[in-house]
């Protein structure tokens, strides 16, 4: 897998892929979620292509304290062939590079898959509960809980 900078002709593919992975939610709109990103540190916002086709995504993000990933997807026709690991280690060293010290992340309770996946590259589960505040809605449906 070749992997590289996201560019404004990969939404298409990009947001089929999230689709394919069960990653949208009717009150995230993925365009403006890509549109948001492009803004800010876009150079962390990266897909893995075999062939030339997208297999894979991530965006990540560093506030100067920490390092984020979201939106980590891989086609389920590739899963399981360490293409994930090798988007979060090229990750990883992008942000290690920024003087990044620790990245977090969050998981839905109920996706079992990527907490196993998490825990095998090394991360644990802090002691801590996550909040929100959504300061703009892409739609009306109320948010659940994650």
């Amino acid at each position: 897998m070749d992997i590289r900078a996201f560019e404004d002709a990969d939404e298409p593919a990009v947001i089929q892929l999230w689709d394919r992975c069960g990653l949208l939610r009717p009150w995230n709109d993925p365009h403006k979620d890509i549109a948001r990103k492009k803004r800010v540190q876009r150079e962390l916002f990266v897909v893995g292509t075999i062939g030339g086709a997208i297999v894979a995504s991530a965006m990540a993000g560093y506030d100067g304290h920490r390092g984020w990933i979201n939106y980590l997807a891989v086609d389920p026709a590739h899963q399981r062939q360490g293409l994930a690991a090798a988007l979060m280690a090229h990750l990883e060293g992008e942000l290690r590079a920024m003087g990044c010290p620790k990245i977090n992340l969050q998981i839905r309770r109920d996706n079992l898959q990527a907490i196993a996946f998490y825990q095998r590259i090394g991360f644990l589960e802090d002691a801590a509960v996550s909040y929100g505040k959504r300061l703009e809605r892409d739609d009306e449906t109320p948010a659940p809980a994650i």
